[in-house]
């Protein structure tokens, strides 16, 4: 294809489209219907240059209109508290359900390696001492000691606000890094159980279990649920880059990336509540059996959600990606 001639052909056309999208508003009925078939033919002109006679500049002004082009042709669709309400009844608990199957088994994997590392603390003295100096560990699990002050030790809201913000980047890291074959997922899992294998260890040892585990329970039931959803899904994501099933790899992992970028902000509204319930009721002075039974209520309702909300979703066709018209052409395509 002669380029200088197909430009001297087409140049008019495009500089007409151009003009018209300058002026869209103000566009009567016969002009915009100019600019639907104008658009065409642009397309279909970008999609010739770009096979027979790539030319950089020429490219990317086609492009560039184009773009312009469909944008005023299909219109921008704004998002609306429908859109919201369908993310948080339907999307985001589908998608949760739909991933069941790696998080539920990540949550008692990781469950029983924390217990299994509190044991092994609790009953090594040799261990205990090797992670800090008897004073230390005294000052740790005295009563009032440093595990029951750390839920007090800043006021309630800024308390909350720092656990919530310190538990989503956890739960964006794992849901970030699943791409890399799920393998820094499964060290930020590790890191969360021993953490807290630490504490059941060191506290057990000292014969205050009960009193650590009514401080954990009521937040950390649903804290740590949603850290779970957000490895499960990472571990997904990292499965998908090896295993895409049918669907192309690059197909495969949009569609899971998406997913994955809505359960983000879906699991930061739940470690909003849990971190809500650390700053305010597990530092509070309620009795041990309502705080931790109001952890339980929390971790119930979630668990409700998932599998009531979330699998009637999901067997309706739900996936937790976005809306067809919302997502990009799998592939270039020329009107």
């Amino acid at each position: 294809m002669d380029l200088d001639v197909f430009v001297s052909a087409h140049r008019a056309e495009w500089d007409r489209l151009d003009s018209l999208l300058r002026r869209r508003r103000r566009l009567s009925g016969t002009e915009a219907d100019e600019l639907v078939v104008l658009y065409q033919r642009t397309a279909t002109h970008l999609s010739l240059i770009q096979s027979s006679a790539p030319d950089p500049q020429l490219t990317g002004r086609l492009t560039q209109l184009v773009a312009r082009a469909r944008s005023a042709v299909t219109g921008t669709r704004q998002a609306s508290w429908r859109d919201a309400a369908h993310f948080l009844t339907a999307s985001f608990p589908a998608a949760m359900y739909r991933t069941r199957h790696w998080w539920v088994p990540a949550a008692l994997l990781s469950t029983l390696v924390a217990v299994l590392i509190g044991w092994w603390i609790g009953t090594h003295p040799e261990v205990q001492a090797a992670i800090a100096a008897p004073d230390e560990l005294r000052e740790l699990t005295r009563p009032g000691g440093q595990y029951e002050t750390y839920y007090s030790s800043n006021p309630a809201a800024s308390f909350a606000a720092q656990v919530w913000t310190n538990n989503a980047q956890a739960a964006a890291l794992c849901l970030i890094l699943g791409a890399f074959l799920g393998l820094p997922v499964i060290w930020i899992l590790f890191q969360n159980m021993l953490n807290l294998g630490i504490g059941i260890g060191l506290m057990s040892s000292a014969g205050r279990l009960d009193i650590f585990l009514g401080l954990v329970l009521p937040h950390g039931l649903l804290e740590l649920t949603a850290v779970f959803v957000a490895a499960g899904t990472g571990l997904r994501l990292g499965w998908t880059v090896i295993d895409p099933g049918p669907r192309s790899r690059r197909t495969a992992l949009a569609e899971e990336g998406r997913a994955a970028l809505g359960m983000a902000i879906g699991l930061a509204l739940v470690l909003f509540v849990s971190g809500v319930i650390e700053g305010f009721v597990t530092p509070s002075g309620l009795p041990t059996w309502a705080r931790v039974g109001i952890g339980i209520t929390a971790e119930l309702l979630f668990l409700l959600y998932v599998y009531v909300l979330g699998g009637r979703a999901a067997r309706a066709g739900e996936t937790g990606d976005l809306d067809a018209g919302d997502r990009s052409a799998a592939l270039p395509t020329a009107a």
